[in-house]
């Protein structure tokens, strides 16, 4: 069976959903610009692989999804707009309709242009601590937050909630989950070096954070799981010692010694308040 529904643009994904462009997926999904008649406007349509249709795990996986997604609302995370699923047949073509968000992920801005700069830098931080902060109000975790997972639309957004669950679930888990550089420690080897949760997260979010700062990852790549041997790499000098800290702390090997995002949020806003305020060279403007 194919990994891949044979797309081209202007094929019809599902009724009133027209393909525009590949966008990218994963091993489960593959995902495509489209235009939702409904709505008339251009959405992205998130598609189970025709081989992973009648796999029971990946149809869980994608209903867990959509009912995730369902439930919350929040500017800092992608939102649903419907779900589509056929019945027995492989060749149906289950579906998330997600907003379209105009910007690209915080990996390929990386990618391209190294760290980012301080005044884009900080407004980030803070943009993603607040979506933590809702996510842990919901009592759900991401599990998988990471620059890939960021949109940097305005504000930023988290997307991607395939493996997010409860928190409940998430601390009864016993077995490895997540991007092995982005993975907490906790969630590297549950239950022996703590339980993952929320804080799990916020570990995400310092080596998120940490990447856009550094332009490089808090951890070597090889060998796997370097965070449960290795301390972070250090900083450049030219990230600013208030935010290298609060990297820093969220980074912690320990859960409870991690900051909850409402902290983050505090420590981060007097640092966005400190920029300089913008000026035309030359001349002012006097009202």
């Amino acid at each position: 069976m194919s990994s891949t529904w044979e797309l081209t643009g202007g094929d019809v994904i599902a009724p009133g959903l027209t393909a525009v462009s590949p966008v990218g997926g994963g091993t489960v999904y593959e995902a495509w610009l489209a235009f939702d008649e409904r709505l008339h406007a251009p959405v992205v349509v998130k598609i189970v692989r025709p081989d992973h249709v009648d796999d029971p795990l990946s149809r869980l996986g994608f209903v867990r999804e959509a009912e995730m997604l369902h439930r919350l609302n929040h500017p800092g995370i992608v939102r649903m707009f419907a779900f589509g699923h056929g019945a027995d047949h492989w060749d149906d073509r289950p579906h998330l309709v997600l907003e379209n968000i105009d910007g690209p992920s915080l990996s390929s801005l990386i990618k391209i242009h190294g760290a980012l700069p301080i005044h884009q830098l900080l407004p980030l931080g803070l943009e993603l601590a607040a979506a933590l902060h809702y996510l842990r109000g919901e009592g759900v975790c991401h599990l998988d937050v990471k620059p890939s997972n960021v949109i940097m639309g305005a504000p930023a957004k988290l997307i991607d909630l395939s493996v997010a669950m409860d928190v409940q679930d998430a601390a009864a888990l016993d077995h490895p989950i997540g991007s092995d550089e982005y993975m907490a420690p906790e969630q590297c080897e549950p239950g022996r070096r703590g339980v993952v949760g929320p804080a799990s997260d916020i570990w995400a979010f310092g080596a998120t954070m940490f990447r856009a700062a550094a332009g490089y990852r808090a951890f070597d790549r090889e060998p796997r799981w370097a965070q449960l041997r290795d301390e972070p790499l250090p900083l450049p000098s030219t990230v600013p010692p208030a935010l290298a800290e609060i990297i820093t702390d969220c980074l912690a090997v320990d859960p409870d010694d991690r900051p909850e995002p409402v902290e983050i949020a505090a420590r981060i806003e007097p640092l966005i308040a400190a920029l300089p305020v913008p000026r035309l060279s030359g001349f002012s403007i006097r009202g």
